[in-house]
């Protein structure tokens, strides 16, 4: 006698590790609309038992971990024996209680560099180095970490890396920051848009600084967690805009509801997970729920 259908749940966050946490899981037979719904527990595989198998086994599966986004998907399950599937889960930011940011000196010496070598960051002047690093709120500083970890990670065809043109801090924001660079990088991200790396965009809602013209905005040929760099020319130099694109990228990277993204602004700790997940990027901070 064959065995009765099984579905072998994983449960795994943006590091491939088991949620450490209970869910609520639902699921309708797509053939049949009957619904059936289970509790996994935190740090355990779920194997859910009381399911159609082929050729009427196709459900749609919703899972809901309280500190994480809700996400479904569609397993067929097999007409008999254990089907087994895979959820990941990105973090909520509205439930995060504490961000474990890595300490100054556990940073790239390159961004090191780039923090000891900015004092005139926008409400942070005459600040440096450790200090600067240690003065930034937990939003401001998990996207500069977002940031410079996307730039130490794109190597131009010249060999170099975004981040080794970045030459001062200028303004920290959530999503994006402003820096001074020399010409030169516009003019190798431009040059990069030959070898496919990167595209030239729409910058007009990137504005520019007081004093400073468009000169161009570029973003790399990644499908979700795009770095796009927007640049601004004065006769006194360049400025560049430097941001991650989430272009849907927890909707597809991590299948989460759709609801669950209506109206709501990307955080930083959402491009976190995509980095990670999606660019195996690890930008070396942690929640905790």
């Amino acid at each position: 006698m064959a065995d009765a259908p099984v579905l072998k749940l994983k449960l795994l966050d943006a590091f491939d590790e088991p949620i450490d946490e209970s869910a609520l899981v639902m699921l309708r037979n797509q053939m049949t609309g009957t619904p059936l719904s289970a509790r996994s527990e935190g740090g355990k595989t779920l194997n859910i038992k009381g399911l159609t198998g082929a050729p009427q086994g196709l459900y749609r599966v919703e899972v809901d971990p309280a500190g994480y986004l809700a996400s479904g998907t569609f397993v067929n399950l097999n007409a008999s024996g254990t089907t087994e599937a895979t959820l990941r889960f990105a973090v909520d930011a509205t439930r995060v209680t504490k961000v474990d940011f890595p300490l100054f000196k556990k940073l790239d010496p390159t961004v090191q560099h780039l923090l000891e070598g900015s004092s005139v960051v926008a409400g942070f002047e005459g600040v440096s180095g450790a200090a600067l690093y240690d003065r930034l709120d937990d939003i401001r500083r998990a996207g500069f970490l977002n940031i410079t970890t996307k730039c130490r990670a794109t190597t131009l065809p010249n060999g170099r890396t975004v981040i080794s043109y970045i030459q001062e801090l200028r303004d920290l924001r959530g999503d994006r920051f402003f820096c001074s660079v020399p010409q030169t990088l516009r003019d190798d991200v431009k040059n990069a848009t030959q070898a496919g790396m990167f595209n030239e965009v729409n910058g007009s809602l990137h504005h520019p600084p007081e004093g400073f013209s468009p000169a161009g905005s570029f973003k790399s040929e990644d499908h979700y967690g795009n770095l796009q760099l927007t640049f601004f020319a004065s006769p006194g130099g360049w400025v560049a805009d430097i941001d991650i694109d989430d272009a849907n990228g927890l909707a597809h990277v991590f299948q989460v509801l759709r609801n669950e993204l209506t109206g709501r602004p990307t955080h930083p700790y959402d491009i976190h997970e995509i980095l990670m997940l999606f660019q195996q990027l690890d930008t070396g901070y942690r929640f905790e729920l």
